[in-house]
C-alpha cells in the first residue's frame, strides 16, 4: 500500500526559537507550514538562554561598534513591536522579566569608554544613571562605580516558547528519526514518516546543533556548522531583588552578565554568563563555581545572598562555520547544496530571531514561493505533539 503524500508550502525541522519564530511568521503570511521536533520544544540552546534581547552595546565595550552590533541594534524594538501585537509574530502572551538592562563598572569606566557612550553614535541607546536610579543591588554606599541603562530588555524564555507554540499548536508535531527520515527524490528533499510522505515546496532546517545530522542525511557538504561551547553558572539564593546587568572588565566583552529567574517554587536564581562562562568552557564545574563565588564576592560584596546553592550547565551554541570560531554578525540563512528546496538557518542568539524570520520571508519571496492553498494537517496527527522544555533553573534546582 503506497503512502499518502502531503504537499506543504513549508516544512520546518527544529522546534527551538528559530523554528517556532519561523513557523509563526510564515503562517502569519498565509503559508501552509508545519514544524517537526524530536524532543521538547526549546530543548538545549533555546531553553538555556538568559533571555536577553540586546541591541549590541555589549559588543561595543572596547570603544567601537562592530558589524554585529550594527546588525542587532534594531532587535529590541522589533521584539517590543511583537510584544505589543504590532510585529510579524504575536508575542502578546510572553512574559517580560525586565524592561531595563544595565551596565556597571567595578571601579570607574575608562575615560574613552565614557566619552564613547556619550557619543552621537549611541545617543538614545545608552543612558548614564544617577544613584537613585541604580538597580537595587548597586544602590549600596559601598558601590563606587558607574551605571548605564541600555535599550535591552529581558524575556522569560519558557513563556516565549509557550506563546509561540500556542499560536501554532495545530501545526507542530513530533518527529521520531528512528522511524522517520529525510530523503530526496530527483533532488527534492522530503520528510518520510511511517504513514505519510511530507513533500514541501521549501524545507527549512532550524535544529541548532541538530542541523549537522540533518545535513548529513541530505548528503550535503555545505553549509558547515561550528560549535562555540559555553559553561554557565546558576546560583539559587535568598536575595529577593532581581538583577539584569553586564559588568565591564578589561575585555571588550562583559566580565560578568547576570540575569534573574525564579524556580517553580518561587526561589530566586541568578544565571551568570559573560567572560566567566566563555573563558571557562573546559574548567571543572567545581572549579568554575569557586570562580563564580569569587566574582560575586569581589563585584557585589554587600549583597546579602543568604543560603546559596550552585550548579553549572554546559551548552554548545550552533552557528555557521566561521574562520577562527568568530561569532557570526547576524542570523544566518544558507542554501543546502545537495537539494533544490532546502535552507539551513541559525539565528546565533535569541535576539536575532526577528532578523532570521525576515531573512526567510525574503528568501521565499526571491524564490517566487508564494502562499498556496490551505492544507489539512490531520494526516500528521498520529505523529503526536511535543511538550515544552523545562527551564534549566527548574531542572537543576528541582
Amino acid at each position: 500500500m503506497s503512502k499518502q503524500q502531503l504537499q506543504l508550502d513549508i516544512a520546518i525541522i527544529g522546534g527551538g526559537i528559530a523554528g517556532l519564530w519561523t513557523l509563526n511568521q510564515l503562517r502569519g503570511l498565509g503559508y501552509s507550514a508545519a514544524l517537526f521536533e524530536q524532543e521538547a520544544l526549546g530543548s538545549h540552546q533555546t531553553i538555556a538562554s538568559q533571555g536577553m534581547i540586546h541591541g549590541g552595546i555589549k559588543y561595543a565595550l572596547g570603544g567601537a561598534l562592530s558589524g554585529g552590533s550594527e546588525t542587532i541594534s534594531a532587535m529590541p524594538a522589533a521584539w517590543r513591536a511583537c510584544l505589543a501585537g504590532n510585529g510579524p509574530v504575536d508575542l502578546r502572551g510572553a512574559k517580560v522579566l525586565s524592561d531595563d538592562f544595565y551596565l556597571w563598572s567595578a571601579g570607574s569606566l575608562q575615560s574613552r569608554m565614557t566619552s564613547f557612550f556619550a557619543s552621537k553614535m549611541l545617543r538614545g541607546r545608552v543612558q548614564k544613571l544617577q544613584r537613585p536610579e541604580f538597580p537595587a543591588p548597586l544602590r549600596d554606599d559601598a558601590f563606587k562605580g558607574q551605571v548605564y541603562r541600555l535599550v535591552d530588555l529581558v524575556m522569560d524564555t519558557p513563556s516565549v516558547i509557550e506563546t509561540l507554540a500556542r499560536n501554532c499548536a495545530d501545526a507542530i508535531f513530533n518527529i521520531d528519526w528512528q522511524h522517520c527520515s529525510l530523503r530526496t527524490e530527483q533532488g527534492h528533499a522530503l520528510i518520510s514518516t511511517p504513514k505519510t510522505d511530507i513533500v514541501p515546496r521549501q524545507l527549512v532546517l532550524t535544529a541548532g546543533v541538530g542541523n549537522e545530522a540533518l545535513l548529513q542525511q541530505l548528503g550535503a557538504e555545505t553549509p558547515q556548522m561550528q560549535r562555540r561551547p559555553l559553561q554557565q553558572v546558576l546560583v539559587k539564593h535568598e536575595y529577593a531583588e532581581p538583577f539584569y546587568a553586564h559588568c565591564t572588565g578589561t575585555n571588550p566583552s562583559p566580565r560578568l552578565t547576570v540575569s534573574s529567574h525564579t524556580t517553580r517554587h518561587g526561589e530566586p536564581v541568578w544565571y551568570l554568563g559573560g567572560d566567566l562562562a566563555t573563558e571557562n568552557t573546559d574548567t571543572a564545574p567545581d572549579r568554575l563555581i569557586e570562580l563564580a563565588k569569587t566574582e560575586l564576592a569581589t563585584l557585589l560584596p554587600w549583597v546579602p545572598f543568604g543560603k546559596m546553592e550552585w550548579q553549572t550547565i554546559r551548552l554548545d551554541r550552533a552557528e555557521p562555520k566561521q574562520s577562527a570560531l568568530r561569532r557570526p554578525d547576524s542570523a544566518y540563512l544558507g542554501e543546502v547544496d545537495a537539494v533544490s528546496n532546502a535552507l539551513t538557518a541559525w539565528p546565533t542568539k535569541l535576539s536575532l530571531s526577528p532578523d532570521l524570520g525576515d531573512a526567510i520571508s525574503n528568501a521565499l519571496s526571491e524564490k517566487g514561493i508564494q502562499p498556496g492553498a490551505p492544507v489539512d494537517l490531520s494526516p500528521l496527527q498520529p505523529l503526536g505533539r511535543p511538550t515544552v522544555a523545562e527551564a534549566c533553573w527548574d531542572t537543576l534546582f528541582p
